[in-house]
């Protein structure tokens, strides 16, 4: 989640020498800075629920798998992003310690206020990424997901998948229910229509 730009502009090179001095995230986009803001408890859950199958899946393969405290370079110059879920299988990537720069998978789970950003400019920004395969954006309250798969170098396609299926990621041939993703997940659709049973 992202809150409002906290201090004034400045270069890439600052940014990773300053943040690394902060006790909280940043985001850097354009050469502003923005804090980052905790999520849900259906947030974490979604993003740990979908980590773990990742890990399992990916185990030995050479993949590394990362969650919401490790960052995204989509260039030397920015933007920087934390997503929620990511996956390298890039062995540049494969010692890294402070960022990730080659991902094939992001997975951004969405909240009412971040929702259209992450649909928009941010997805804008990880089209910039050669290695991106497949943007995934989870749903947090309702169960909804919509897969992004690169099908040419400027060409996405859209599945969007709901309560019953199965996401489908072929870049990692891997498959897993959304029943899996949203496992244990209190949803507020959930809540209205406890609300709309009799008593």
């Amino acid at each position: 989640m992202i809150a409002e730009p906290k201090f004034m502009p400045m270069s890439p090179q600052d940014y990773l020498a300053w943040e690394a001095q902060q006790h909280e995230k940043y985001a850097y986009v354009d050469g502003e800075v923005f804090a980052m803001t905790g999520g849900t408890i259906p947030h974490n859950l979604i993003a740990l629920n979908l980590a773990s199958a990742l890990k399992s899946h990916l185990r030995k393969k050479g993949c590394l798998v990362v969650m919401a405290d490790v960052k995204v370079q989509v260039s030397r110059h920015g933007p920087y992003h934390y997503p929620d879920v990511m996956v390298s299988c890039d062995p540049r990537d494969k010692k890294a310690i402070k960022l990730i720069q080659h991902p094939c998978l992001i997975v951004e789970v969405l909240s009412p206020s971040t929702a259209a950003y992450d649909r928009s400019d941010k997805f804008t920004h990880y089209r910039k990424i050669p290695t991106l395969q497949d943007y995934v954006l989870i749903d947090a309250e309702e169960i909804s997901v919509d897969r992004y798969r690169r099908i040419a170098d400027r060409h996405w396609d859209l599945q969007t998948y709901l309560a019953g299926e199965t996401l489908d990621l072929p870049s990692l041939d891997w498959e897993i229910p959304l029943d899996h993703i949203y496992e244990d997940v209190p949803l507020s659709s959930q809540d209205s229509a406890d609300d709309n049973e009799a008593p």
